[in-house]
């Protein structure tokens, strides 16, 4: 029971904080006045100005997405110059040289496309400039690209034969100026009173307690300690869903996050946004019951997810019963399955922090997932694999889910033998197009990239483990990659040419397929007319069409990846049944 209390306490503060912030970035992008506006206002209009940016400019939809392929893909060549240049720019206290062409190109990709997914462990391959201005900018525009779509996809609902879907440039600067920027400052501070390094001086060394072995047997008595403006990155990369880690191993790392209440806060700072966005949602549609369907729909799955992953961390496995010549319920009294978990966030922490940044595009881990159970890691699998949807990244989640939403509806209205319709708008044969093109890219890009790959023999020979799991993590690498998330398995080496470079297209692909889709579906709802609710619409707020919305996401998610889950993890937990 206590245990139950404790998931219980993560869901709920992440819900009280994302509501009033849900309502905060409605009134921001709607222009409307806020707490911050009289401090920020100056600071907005300064920017308009010096960079030529028409407040009033209504975007097409296709200018509105050139708009984005542009911004983006000057970020990616800025990048890529970055990395393969860095051992010539300033705060490289390390003196570390410039990074390969393909580790370059992965990365930046990685960076642009909110995937954050690292082939590398930044403490030893990446300079202070390189991670402050290089990974935290793009953290913060990838993060904002991301939403500042939605609100395209949210003004198409609500515009009536006009092709305008408002102005990027204005977009942009309002999230990262109203909404990241101040919440980074503040999750920023906390972590600093955590213990979070945030410092630029050079890498510290230390005397170990006790000299250790090396692997050539000689006789090791210091350690170097890294150091690093580690929490100004980490508060970004949690909250616009960017993942990855400053340090090697992430958020296990005791600089990253060093106690029960930095995770806490850090892990609440992953979803935070996401969930807002749906209260947003529903605000800015004006009608608060749309973006209530959407989020109970969201959090059952996350509910569920949680489930598994928690109840299959919570129970031993046979084998480790028989090493440890154990009862196994006594196992599971002393805590389950702690292999790959730090002991300062037990199973509890670990659970919850991997079902969040999976269900987020988020990536960021403070445990192994292929130190997980094979059920527990199946979970993080399948919720990237469904698209990221459950909550995803921020954004692009939900205007993923909403693409789920007007299937949903098209297969309602075939059912009951009625014109399909949504917040007012007729769901036509383009609509459906689109949405059909964003509820299949990721799976199609999945599929296609993990095919591939077994059958290069460089990357089966790389792997540490063969079988099932050794398929596992092929799967989950790219299931990473498809879905825009950046977690791993690990246990393969995944900086080489062909996986730097196979990866990096895949999140291309996943990232903007769907996101031009949706902007092409946004432009033709804003074309149409609005038409009234009559006795014959459906629902789309009720709990009958929530249940649906969940199946239509499973069904989908289980047609599409059942073959493989059951070559991995599935066939992963047989073996260990005996």
């Amino acid at each position: 029971m206590f245990t139950i209390l404790k998931y219980g306490l993560y869901l709920v503060v992440l819900v009280l904080l994302a509501i009033p912030l849900g309502d905060y970035i409605g009134k921001i992008m709607n222009g409307e006045h806020v707490f911050l506006s009289k401090l920020l206002i100056p600071c907005e209009k300064m920017i308009y100005k010096l960079l030529r940016i028409n407040e009033k400019e209504d975007m097409t939809w296709k200018h509105y997405g050139l708009s984005v392929a542009l911004f983006n893909g000057i970020g990616f060549i800025l990048l890529f110059i970055l990395h393969m240049i860095q051992g010539l720019l300033p705060l490289n206290p390390e003196g570390l040289g410039g990074t390969s062409w393909h580790l370059a190109f992965n990365n930046a990709v990685s960076f642009i496309t909110n995937t954050n997914w690292q082939a590398y462990s930044g403490e030893s391959s990446l300079t202070y400039f390189t991670q402050m201005f290089g990974l935290t900018v793009q953290n913060f525009v990838s993060a904002s690209t991301g939403i500042a779509v939605l609100f395209a996809v949210i003004r198409g609902f609500l515009k009536v034969k006009n092709e305008g879907l408002g102005s990027f440039w204005v977009d942009l600067t309002r999230i990262i100026l109203y909404v990241l920027l101040p919440l980074s400052i503040v999750t920023s501070l906390l972590l600093v009173s955590q213990g979070v390094v945030q410092n630029l001086k050079p890498y510290d060394t230390v005397q170990l307690v006790e000299p250790i072995k090396d692997e050539e047997g000689a006789t090791v008595t210091e350690q170097v300690v890294p150091m690093g403006p580690a929490a100004s990155q980490i508060a970004i990369k949690q909250l616009g869903t960017n993942g990855g880690g400053f340090f090697g191993v992430n958020s296990a790392h005791p600089f990253e996050n060093p106690t029960g209440l930095s995770n806490l806060i850090e892990v609440t700072a992953i979803l935070l946004i996401p969930v807002a966005l749906c209260f947003t949602f529903g605000r800015n549609v004006k009608d608060k019951k749309q973006g209530r369907a959407i989020f109970m729909a969201m959090m059952i799955l996350l509910v569920m997810a949680l489930g598994v992953i928690g109840v299959s961390e919570q129970q031993a496995t046979p084998q480790l019963a028989q090493v440890g010549e154990v009862d196994l319920s006594t196992y599971q009294q002393a805590g389950g399955n702690m292999e790959g978990k730090e002991s300062r966030f037990g199973i509890v922490g670990s659970s919850i922090w991997a079902t969040y940044t999976t269900a987020a595009s988020n990536g960021s881990v403070n445990s192994m997932h292929d130190s997980y159970t094979p059920l527990g890691g199946m979970m993080t699998m399948l919720q990237m694999q469904l698209g990221e949807v459950v909550f995803g990244g921020v954004g692009c989640g939900l205007y993923g889910m909403l693409a789920f939403v007007i299937l949903t509806v098209f297969m309602a209205g075939l059912m009951v033998g009625r014109t399909p319709e949504y917040l007012g708008k007729k769901i036509e044969p383009f609509e459906m197009k689109m949405a059909v093109i964003t509820c299949l890219a990721t799976p199609i890009v999945i599929l296609i990239g993990s095919g591939i790959a077994a059958m290069v023999p460089s990357v089966t020979q790389s792997l540490n483990n063969a079988g099932a799991h050794g398929f596992s993590e092929l799967l989950y690498a790219y299931s990473s990659a498809g879905g825009n998330n950046g977690s791993a398995f690990a246990g393969f080496n995944a900086n080489t040419p062909f996986i730097n470079l196979s990866i990096g297209i895949m999140m291309l692909f996943a990232r903007f397929v769907p996101m031009f889709a949706m902007l092409a579906l946004a432009g033709s709802l804003a074309k149409k007319k609005h038409i009234a609710v009559t006795s014959g619409t459906l629902s789309t707020c009720n709990g009958l069409f929530v249940g649906l919305l969940v199946f239509v996401v499973l069904l989908i998610g289980a047609l599409s990846f059942f073959p493989a889950l059951a070559l991995g993890p599935i066939a992963e937990y047989f073996q260990m049944l005996g």
